[in-house]
């Protein structure tokens, strides 16, 4: 069973960048679709972020132009480069692995605010 694990996150200024770390242990994701979503307080979690193993990537509006995911096989990690953060984009960032069986990580904080 695969297991995922957040890190980065943390508090940045308006304009600032974060990048958002979701290491993949228990077997291999590089044949799986991978996902970042988010939760702000209130709100329901949204998806932010898809990676396909074939290299297609996908973004909600919100986010596409500054925000870029990516991953590196040989580590078994996703990232989600995070550019241009607003404090809308305040929320914990969720990983998730939905395919044959969905894995989620614990999540990881961000905070956009001067």
């Amino acid at each position: 069973q695969v297991q995922l694990v957040e890190s980065g996150g943390g508090l940045v200024q308006p304009g600032g960048s974060l990048r958002l770390s979701c290491e993949a242990s228990g077997s291999s994701i590089s044949a799986y679709t991978m996902r970042w979503y988010r939760q702000a307080p209130g709100k329901q979690r949204e998806l932010v972020a898809t990676s396909a193993p074939n290299g297609n990537t996908n973004y909600a509006d919100s986010v596409k132009g500054r925000f870029t995911i990516s991953r590196d096989n040989a580590k078994n990690t996703v990232y989600l480069q995070m550019n241009s953060l607003k404090p809308e984009d305040t929320a914990v960032y969720y990983c998730h692995k939905p395919y044959p069986s969905s894995v989620w990580g614990q999540g990881t904080q961000v905070t956009v605010s001067s």
